[in-house]
Parts: C-alpha cells; sequence; structure tokens
C-alpha cells in the first residue's frame, strides 16, 4: 500500500494557477478578474454568498468551462488544452449535485473513478482494485458497496461519489459544498478525510458554506463576492467583520474557538444593524450599477436610477423592481428636462452613489452636479480612462467628484453609504486610502487599462 501512494500521481499534489481569470456564461460575466494559487499539499476553501462565483470557478479549475479571458493552469497544464480523460487524470472533482441516473451498485459507481486510468474496455487491473477498495474503506462506505446507488441516502450518496474521487487518485481534487447534505457527524468525518487527503500531499479546492467548518479545516480562503476576490489568506484574515459585512451583507462578530483555536463567526439579528440611509440615487452603467441597486433594493433602500441608457443592464434590473428611473438614448445630450430631473433626484436622496459612470459629451454636465453633492460614493469597477469620452474636462470634473466622495467596491456599499449619511470623516479618512496614496481596490481616474 506505502509503495502504491508512492508511485501515484496524487502524493506529489500539484499547483494550481489562476491569473485574471474571467468567465461569461450566457452573455453574463461571472468572474472577472480573478488571481488565485494553490499550492502541492494546501487545501483552499471558497468561501462566499450565492451566486458570487464560487461553482463556476471549480468548474473552470476543472476545464469544465473556457475562460473569456485569463488562464488555469495544474502545474503548468491549461487543462482546456488537454482531452477529458487526460484532464480527469489530474484533476477529480464532487459536485454539489451528486443525484446520479443510474441503479449500478456502489462499488461499480466507486470503480468508474478508474476510467482515466484504463484504456477503452479493458478491464480493471489489480492496481485499479486496489484503489476502489482502499476509497470504499476510506469513506466507510464499503459495508453497503454492494446496494444499488439509488437506494442509499443523500449523506451516503455523497460518501460515494467522494470514494470515486479518491479511487481517481488525481493530484487535485475539488469539492462543491461537500458538507451540505450530511449531518453534524458525517460533515466532521467527510473533512476530517479531505484533510488526510491533503497530508497526503493532494491539492484540495473546496467550495465550502459552513464558515466555521472552512477555517477549522482550510489553510487559505478565498473570499468571493460579485464573481470577484474580495479577500484571500488565512482563515484569521479573511475572516473579519469587515470583509463578512461587505461579502455576505451581514454584521457578524468574529472570536477564536477556545476548542479548536480557530477563527468562530456568529451572525448578528438584523434588528442590531445601524439604520442605513432612507432613499438613494444611483447614476452609473453597467453591472456594476446593476449590482449596486440590487443590493439597495435587498436592504429595503428606497432607490431612484438615472438618467441610464436604455437597454442597459442596470436599466432593466431597476425596471424589475419597479424603481422610478429616468431612461435615456444612449450618448444622447441631457435635454434641460432631464437634467432637471435629475436635480430633483439628487436633492431628495440621502446619498447619491455613482457607479462606473460612462461620460460622454451629452452628459458630462452631469459630473458638475455630481461634484455638488454633499453625500456621494463612488464605484469604480473600471479605471475612468475607459469610461472617458468626453476629454480632459470630463477628466477634470471626475476628479473633483472622487475628491470629495467616499470611495467604495460594490460589496462594500452598504457601509459606504451608511458612513456618508451619518457624516463620518472626510474622503482621505472614509475612502479606503491605501499606503501608496490611491483609493483601496479602485484604480486612479487617469489610469491606463493593464493585464495583470
Amino acid at each position: 500500500m506505502t509503495g502504491d501512494r508512492t508511485e501515484s500521481p496524487a502524493a506529489n499534489g500539484a499547483r494550481i494557477e489562476i491569473s485574471d481569470l474571467a468567465v461569461s456564461l450566457g452573455g453574463v460575466e461571472i468572474l472577472e478578474n480573478v488571481s488565485v494559487t494553490a499550492e502541492p499539499g494546501e487545501f483552499v476553501g471558497l468561501v462566499g454568498p450565492n451566486g458570487a462565483g464560487k461553482t463556476t470557478l471549480l468548474r473552470a479549475i476543472s476545464g469544465a468551462v473556457s475562460p473569456t479571458r485569463g488562464t488555469v493552469t495544474i502545474d503548468g497544464t491549461d487543462l482546456h488544452d488537454r482531452s477529458s480523460k487526460a484532464a480527469s487524470r489530474l484533476v477529480a472533482v464532487v459536485p454539489q449535485d451528486t443525484t446520479l441516473s443510474f441503479s449500478f451498485d456502489v462499488r461499480t459507481v466507486v470503480e468508474m473513478g478508474r476510467y482515466p486510468h484504463r484504456s477503452r474496455f479493458s478491464p480493471p487491473t489489480e492496481d485499479d482494485r486496489t484503489h476502489v477498495e482502499r476509497a470504499l474503506e476510506r469513506t466507510r462506505t464499503a459495508e453497503f458497496a454492494d446496494r444499488p446507488i439509488d437506494e442509499v441516502s443523500g449523506g451516503e450518496r455523497q460518501r460515494v461519489v467522494l470514494a470515486r474521487a479518491i479511487a481517481q487518485d488525481t493530484p487535485v481534487l475539488l469539492l462543491d459544498e461537500p458538507t451540505a447534505s450530511l449531518d453534524v457527524n458525517h460533515q466532521i468525518e467527510t473533512l476530517e478525510l479531505v484533510r488526510d487527503l491533503v497530508e497526503d500531499g493532494t491539492t484540495v479546492v473546496a467550495a465550502i458554506h459552513d464558515l466555521n467548518l472552512a477555517a477549522r479545516y482550510c489553510d487559505r480562503l478565498v473570499a468571493l463576492a460579485d464573481g470577484s476576490v474580495l479577500e484571500a489568506g488565512p482563515p484569521e484574515s479573511v475572516l473579519t467583520a469587515k470583509t463578512l459585512e461587505s461579502a455576505f451583507d451581514v454584521t457578524a462578530t468574529v472570536m477564536e474557538n477556545p476548542a479548536t483555536g480557530t477563527p468562530a463567526v456568529t451572525a448578528l439579528r438584523e434588528t442590531e444593524r445601524e439604520p442605513l440611509p432612507e432613499r438613494v440615487h444611483v447614476v452609473g452603467n453597467g453591472s456594476t450599477a446593476a449590482n449596486v441597486v440590487s443590493r439597495l433594493v435587498t436592504a429595503d433602500i428606497e432607490c431612484t436610477v438615472g438618467p441610464v441608457s436604455s437597454g442597459d443592464v442596470a436599466a432593466e434590473v431597476a425596471r424589475q423592481h419597479g424603481l422610478e428611473t429616468l431612461e435615456v438614448e444612449p450618448f444622447a445630450a441631457l435635454s434641460a428636462a432631464d437634467r432637471s430631473s435629475v436635480r430633483r433626484h439628487l436633492e431628495a436622496a440621502d446619498v447619491t452613489v455613482a457607479a462606473d459612470l460612462e461620460v460622454g459629451a451629452g452628459n458630462q454636465l452631469l459630473l458638475e452636479d455630481l461634484a455638488e453633492t454633499p453625500s456621494l460614493v463612488v464605484v469604480d469597477s473600471r479605471p475612468f480612462a475607459e469610461r472617458n469620452h468626453a476629454g480632459d474636462r470630463a477628466r477634470t470634473l471626475y476628479e473633483r467628484c472622487r475628491q470629495s466622495a467616499r470611495i467604495a467596491s460594490v460589496g462594500g456599499i452598504l457601509e459606504a453609504i451608511d458612513e456618508v449619511d451619518d457624516g463620518f470623516g472626510s474622503p482621505l479618512e472614509t475612502g479606503g486610502e491605501s499606503s501608496e496614496g490611491e483609493p483601496e481596490d479602485v484604480e486612479p481616474p487617469d489610469a491606463e487599462s493593464t493585464d495583470d
């Protein structure tokens, strides 16, 4: 057994490198500018709210979806350039949905993990059988190995699919919510087993919804929100009240678990939050503005939107929520009536948010109004140079807006509007300035677009 483990690729693990990854599905960008690494023999946990992009990231690592930009490599190999069988010798996957549409017995299901190592139609070898029996024993599924897979419980089926992945004997193991259908005892048992695989040298990346389990078993965590990496590092540096607020839009306390010494997260009741502003006006474009609007609506904040181009995704989201929206023709000049309407919205709002605003000759006067707005939050997902179609004057006006504004990310929008509404601090104190003098996580307005 020991000699066999030494010869297997899993004993050596593999390095996963994800660089500037973007993935779009059905025309919608799911992941953007994601750069993550996982070293051989490391357990990396993906945490974040539903829809953050965790499953899509796992699928990109496995080669199941192709990136629209960036690269994903396993020890320097791009799985998108390899056959499915070759890729399956490097990466095993335990999906979130473990439902199987056939009635094979459990042992046969686990044997399927050996298919990538065999030629077509060849019978199982002694080595195959050894891997299968070892996987059955390690997952405690040997006791019902002869039962049909459609007659075992959901938790037992989860363990069978994990056994299949273990039998596959790959240097990389990906798991999507591996404890979702398990009771507390089997959650611990499963993650202890995964931890053993890591100690054997396997590189593991898993999406885990239970933050306390993620903190207990993972070497590093990657917090995702809105398709981007919000924070990455050891559990104690990722699971902070600030990051949890930004990622999950929740107030939480984080203390050390006295039994494990790892971070323990406790979410507080919504009623314990400070009241947010009653009315917010949003100007902006694209998915950034759309995501800001969605977060405000979810927080039960009265929201108005515009001007926004007809057909823009932000206009569509505003319409779906029944919000008062000023829609204009793309690239058309703002009429006097439209500008007057915008000014009324700005005056009525407690806080105004400018989210990835596209500026052209037709609407650059809007920047003059924003520069005079006392409670302004600016969200820049893209450099202003990419959104400025009106020249130097627009650039100067936009810099004036930023100088008096609170700079925020989409994930931190609620915290930002709360601070601005309360009048906390100057822009320098609340704008998230880094030691380099530029707002944290936001490029300066005159920055040129570069690829990492």
